[in-house]
């Protein structure tokens, strides 16, 4: 506190806000006040208001905000040149894994996979296609992994069980060995909606799921090693 020449007073008060930012209230006389804001290079946004008696400007500074170019990582499916993969087929529900094999291979062929750094695997069904995919992929021999099955439920529970462990199979073999490991097995009430996915009304998921193993292989070829 203090005394100018006129008998005012003076009472200098630092008050922080909630992002720690300072301002500096200094009447001018006993009913009025001032402000007397810290020094600074940053952008500043100020604004006003009725603070008991006080007309108060607040500062509060912001940090210039630096933009920098976002890079966005995408696989790509036209350059397939020395990639290779390998294809775990299972033999159960052959009627419906063969067409869905055919798929793949065929979009493989388009894509200009050439086909000697395609091999295919066969098991006896989807149950044991994830421990054959995760040791592919632990060979390092291959940039991605197709996984083909077919699972049509039962009147038995069988099914269900069938179904997750086949899932977490194929998501463990990719998470265990860093390989991409595509889940192509197909899940269906019956063998009409199998067989419309393999080739039928519904598309070829087999061929579908091959631009995935491509688009992800390329990914981790030249974007993620």
């Amino acid at each position: 506190m203090a005394l100018n020449g006129n008998g005012c007073c003076w009472i200098q008060e630092r008050i922080l806000s909630g992002n720690g930012c300072g301002v500096f209230l200094t009447p001018r006389s006993r009913s009025s006040a001032a402000i007397l804001p810290r020094k600074s290079t940053a952008l500043s946004f100020s604004s006003s208001f009725q603070f008991q008696g006080f007309v108060v400007d607040r500062k509060q500074s912001s940090s210039s905000i630096q933009t920098a170019a976002v890079r966005h990582l995408v696989g790509s499916v036209t350059k397939t040149q020395g990639l290779r993969f390998a294809v775990v087929v299972a033999r159960f529900n052959e009627i419906v894994t063969k067409p869905l094999l055919e798929g793949a291979l065929d979009t493989f062929r388009k894509y200009s996979v050439n086909e000697e750094d395609i091999d295919v695997v066969w098991v006896p069904g989807s149950f044991e296609i994830g421990i054959v995919a995760e040791r592919l992929g632990k060979s390092r021999n291959y940039h991605a992994i197709l996984c083909i099955g077919a699972v049509i439920r039962g009147d038995t529970t069988h099914y269900d069980a069938v179904a997750n462990s086949v899932a977490s199979g194929v998501l463990s073999a990719g998470l265990n060995s860093g390989v991409p490991c595509i889940f192509g097995v197909l899940t269906c009430e019956d063998m009409d909606q199998a067989l419309n996915r393999a080739g039928g009304k519904s598309g070829n998921k087999g061929a579908e799921c091959a631009l995935t193993a491509i688009e992800m292989a390329s990914l981790f070829d030249h974007h993620l090693k």
